[in-house]
């Protein structure tokens, strides 16, 4: 109840107003019945197609692991996987302790993307529009997420799986593994918000060349054009998901307030106007100055050393 009140106070303010709004509650989507969105509906749809899982382990060290598991079907998303991940995504948002984030496919390959048989029963546009907006509500929550997170790419990253990939800060990919925006090939193009996200990651014109060309991109390929951040030595699933760890650690050392404050003034900086920006920056900075990592670090006096 509380939530729609929310939602209502929020449409009858200024676009700007709204945006900013949304980006103080983690929680909230981007659409509601406002926009013919109707997620009651959507989810029993979704649930008539189960199939493999959506697994979270949260380490001790603040790092979240989310494993897409359906390794049968080159780990596709199932309906019921697509209702999982907005579950573990909510179970994220609750995560104070967590500072980062992994999300990979198991048995060594990322995902091919949707499960041809959800894909082929809700053929009409009305379907796909609704499952358009159920993914994109879903993947910008995680993008928004106040947990520094990676895209552990291992094997093929194919369509939705490769618009996943898109929702993390970071892209790590193994010597033998590729990503693949096949949407053309399927007569479509990318519904989940990976082409306005591969757009802020690797600029418009080499967009428009990984999605017209459906370009294959192996792991040199799409370290050149700014697509992923390193490429791991190994190919072993255990060890490269070790080695993936070591590489977020290195981002993730400090207090979990912090880290996660330092996330959210860059989600905001991503989705905000410059004005606005800076004055959720202003607001994030009131949450940590003078707090316990604060006046443990002055107190240190060493303010660079290491």
């Amino acid at each position: 109840m509380e939530l729609k009140q929310e939602m209502a106070s929020l449409l009858k303010t200024s676009p700007n107003a709204v945006k900013k709004r949304l980006l103080h509650q983690i929680g909230l989507s981007l659409y509601n019945t406002s926009h013919g969105f109707h997620e009651e509906e959507v989810k029993k749809k979704l649930e008539q197609f189960p199939g493999g899982s959506i697994d979270l382990q949260k380490e001790n060290s603040g790092i979240g692991i989310l494993t897409l598991n359906n390794p049968s079907k080159m780990n596709a998303f199932s309906g019921v996987m697509m209702l999982q991940l907005l579950e573990k995504v909510i179970e994220l948002e609750n995560w104070t302790e967590g500072k980062g984030l992994i999300i990979r496919g198991a048995k060594n390959t990322f995902s091919s993307g949707s499960d041809l048989n959800a894909v082929k029963a809700l053929g009409t546009p009305e379907d796909g529009m609704a499952v358009c907006m159920f993914m994109q509500n879903t993947l910008t929550r995680f993008m928004r997420l106040p947990l520094i997170s990676v895209a552990l790419v291992q094997g093929r990253a194919l369509g939705g799986g490769a618009e996943v990939t898109t929702a993390c800060d970071f892209r790590l990919m193994t010597t033998q593994s590729e990503i693949r925006f096949v949407h053309k090939e399927m007569g479509i193009i990318p519904s989940w918000g990976g082409a306005t996200r591969l757009v802020e990651i690797i600029g418009g014109r080499q967009a428009l060349k990984v999605l017209s060309g459906a370009l294959k991109l192996d792991s040199e390929k799409a370290l050149n054009i700014g697509m992923v951040d390193d490429i791991l030595p190994s190919s072993d699933e255990t060890e490269c998901l070790k080695e993936a760890q070591e590489w977020l650690q290195q981002f993730i050392k400090g207090p979990p307030e912090v880290i996660r404050a330092l996330k959210k003034s860059v989600s905001s900086c991503k989705e905000l106007c410059l004005e606005e920006a800076l004055q959720r920056e202003r607001d994030i900075l009131g949450t940590v100055w003078g707090g316990p990592a604060n006046l443990e670090a002055v107190a240190r006096k060493g303010k660079f050393n290491k």
